[in-house]
């Protein structure tokens, strides 16, 4: 069950990248509303991975080395 849902969801971010690429050579209406909100979900994920990653920067203690 867990690999029937991975493969859906590797299967929904494989057709928004496809959307994404179409849309940015003219595809239809619909495939660049879908990249607009492949695009929106993108800048969200990302704003929400700078905030978790700050707050955690002083917890581990050791060099990078």
């Amino acid at each position: 069950m867990a690999v029937l849902a991975l493969s859906g969801i590797i299967a929904l971010v494989a057709g928004a990248c496809a959307c994404v690429v179409w849309a940015a050579r003219g595809g239809p209406r619909w495939v660049r509303v879908i990249a607009g909100v492949t695009l929106a979900v993108a800048e969200v994920v990302s704003m929400l991975a700078r905030s978790g990653r700050g707050s955690s920067a002083g917890r581990g203690g050791g060099s990078d080395d």
